[in-house]
């Protein structure tokens, strides 16, 4: 289950009630799926096969087509994460800078851990989403942010999008963020 962090106050916000209406408040979309429907084999699996990939889509295909339909979304993949992504820390230099798009971005965790850091109202400042298997978030466009792993560096999620090439990420300099 996500759990939230605000980076000014290290207030921790938990419950999946509380984390729901604390990103409503935030215009983040957050879900919780059921991630006990994977196979089992994939639970702990975080080099993925092609085969692998279609089998999750294929387990979560009815919440995928329903968050699509919602949201406007078009196509969707899988990333896989961890020590044995070849230049895992390259990409995650370049997943690690506060960033936005000109679309959603989603993840649907179907297997380990990750975390967005996310820029909220004026009065909340950044805070971190922890999120784990189950937990699906959508940040909207143009919100500052950006995504990386929580310690145990592996993570497989479903990315949606509207556009079909995937979105791009623009730099967002702001001298208020510290990474911490």
């Amino acid at each position: 289950m996500a759990e939230i962090r605000i980076r000014n106050t290290n207030e921790r916000i938990s419950g999946e009630e509380n984390v729901k209406a604390f990103l409503d408040k935030q215009e983040v979309l957050y879900e919780h799926w059921n991630a006990d429907k994977l196979p089992a084999e994939l639970k702990d699996k975080f080099t993925l096969s092609d085969e692998d990939k279609a089998t999750i889509l294929s387990t979560f295909d009815p919440e995928i087509k329903d968050l699509a339909s919602r949201r406007g979304y078009l196509t969707w993949d899988i990333i896989a994460l961890s020590d044995a992504t070849p230049n895992l820390d390259e990409l995650l230099k370049k997943f690690e800078q506060v960033h936005t798009h000109t679309e959603d971005e989603v993840r649907a965790i179907t297997a380990g851990k990750g975390i967005f850091i996310i820029k909220g109202t004026d009065d909340v400042g950044y805070f971190d989403v922890e999120l784990e298997a189950g937990d699906v978030i959508s940040v909207p466009e143009h919100k500052p942010h950006f995504f990386t792993l929580m310690d145990n560096r592996q993570i497989v999620a479903v990315r949606l999008f509207i556009e079909t090439e995937g979105w791009i990420a623009h730099p967002f300099a702001d001298p208020t963020f510290q990474n911490a």
